[in-house]
């Protein structure tokens, strides 16, 4: 049931006043980052700061015409968006325009949009339409695989642009299933197959293959709560293990794979976990014996994962994050030159167009993926400090807006934004100080472009809307 209420004194000042206050810090930024003595004007057009002012004043047109529309209009149409944003991001694979190898952008004229920012937006809307729909059981695995259905639809179509960056930030989701009540198991499910990909390109498959055996055990032992079941498995692990790195291999004239008798070792293991599970009749061991080849399948196939489905430059940023491989002055060097500009900055910084590195364009897009390195130069510690803080303090709001909520599709969204916001937030700094591989997803608020400014401040505007609303439904 609803009343009426003045949704303007409603809406949440404080956070609006964030925004702005983050958009015009941004925008000071990006003018210091390609600041140019023969266009010193900061509204000249015709370079990248004069540009932004024009996206920035129709980003505030777009958020006031957001907050003037109904909120019950982004509930009964949210499936009609993300169908229509599945439906371009197909059709930009076709005639988009081609920017650093990758085909995501329409070119409009002298405007150039990115549907994947806009995509983002859409799937949080079609996640809080469905979950937060009637009798909806989060706890079912159909619910859960329609859930996640929602966004891996779009990060497929987005990594055949092939823009894996952008494809990561719908991960994140997975928080606002988890949030709505899914299982704690799928949410480790999904950390321990991160880590079986990363394990295989940091360690050998010997310790690979032992770890997946001893999650496997650990899920058998957790699910059917047999200590004793368990000991034994360990043991006869232990045994076999030993057995073979002592006497099988260097008293074998056979020359034999490590890794192959290890698989046999956890072939015998499932045997004999097999026949405690039909003498004891415990199903849990199916599901742990599950675990643990589905693991090895997986980790035999990282190898194909990584090379196939990653770019070559995408392997190189990982390994090197992962510090197998270093590279200061080829993939490695955005990263490196970045941190450089960070640290010269000390303190209190170089001040405001001070900055060495930022006028010498030693760190590329630094207006865009980089500009958190101009604020660690110019601004030092202390500005870099302020910048954390008004976006910790951006995501604390977010939540406590998203508590607030009284209806689901208000909370669900509310949640789905703060995820998108919160992997951008982490990834961004995280990659300009060498935390995080460079994927190149922008800072919002504060990157150089218009499908992100405009993305970012329109998913967050509806968010306002329906939040001015929450106070129309009756508990």
């Amino acid at each position: 049931m609803k009343r009426r209420i003045d949704i303007l004194a409603n809406l949440d000042w404080f956070l609006v006043a964030l925004y702005l206050l983050m958009i015009f810090i941004g925008w000071f930024n990006i003018y210091a980052a390609v600041y140019n003595d023969e266009h010193s004007r900061i509204n000249d057009f015709t370079q990248r700061y004069g540009r932004q002012m024009v996206w920035i004043i129709l980003a505030i047109v777009f958020a006031v015409a957001t907050v003037l529309i109904d909120g019950q209009f982004y509930n009964f149409f949210a499936y009609a968006f993300y169908a229509f944003m599945i439906f371009l991001l197909i059709l930009v694979l076709f005639i988009g325009k081609e920017i650093h190898g990758a085909r995501s952008w329409f070119a409009l004229g002298p405007i150039q949009v990115q549907p994947a920012e806009f995509a983002k937006m859409a799937t949080c809307m079609a996640m809080a339409k469905f979950l937060g729909g009637f009798n909806v059981k989060i706890d079912k695995p159909k619910t859960i695989l329609i859930a996640m259905g929602l966004f891996v639809i779009p990060m497929v179509l987005i990594v055949l642009q092939p823009d894996g960056g952008t494809a990561l930030v719908f991960t994140t989701l997975l928080l606002v299933i988890y949030r709505e009540g899914m299982p704690d198991w799928v949410i480790i499910a999904v950390f321990y197959c991160i880590l079986l990909f990363l394990f295989p390109l940091l360690y050998n498959l010997e310790f690979v293959i032992l770890f997946a055996l001893m999650a496997s055990a650990v899920a058998y032992w957790v699910m059917s709560k047999k200590t004793e079941h368990f000991a034994v498995i360990a043991l006869i692990s232990t045994a076999l293990y030993f057995l073979i790195r002592l006497v099988i291999i260097p008293y074998t004239p056979i020359s034999l794979s490590l890794t192959l008798l290890l698989l046999i070792e956890a072939g015998i293991i499932s045997f004999t976990v097999l026949i405690i599970a039909l003498r004891k009749r415990i199903k849990f061991v199916f599901v742990a014996f599950m675990i643990f080849w589905c693991s090895v399948g997986f980790i035999y196939s990282v190898d194909f994962l990584f090379h196939e489905f990653l770019s070559d430059y995408q392997q190189r940023r990982i390994n090197i994050v992962l510090g197998i491989e270093e590279d200061p002055q080829g993939y490695g060097y955005n990263v490196e030159q970045s941190k450089i500009a960070i640290g010269s900055g000390g303190f209190s910084g170089k001040g405001y167009l001070e900055g060495t590195q930022t006028k010498l364009r030693f760190v590329p897009e630094q207006s865009t993926d980089f500009i958190f390195c101009t604020v660690g130069e110019e601004w030092g510690f202390l500005g870099t400090s302020v910048v954390v803080l008004l976006f910790l303090t951006f995501l604390l709001r977010l939540i406590i807006i998203a508590e607030r909520q009284r209806i689901k599709f208000s909370r669900i969204y509310a949640y789905g934004i703060f995820a998108i916001f919160f992997i951008h937030f982490i990834v961004n700094i995280g990659m300009t100080i060498g935390l995080m591989p460079v994927i190149g997803i922008p800072l919002p608020f504060f990157s150089y472009g218009g499908s992100s400014l405009w993305a970012f401040t329109i998913m967050l505007f509806v968010l306002l809307r329906l939040d001015a609303e929450r106070l129309t439904y009756l508990r």
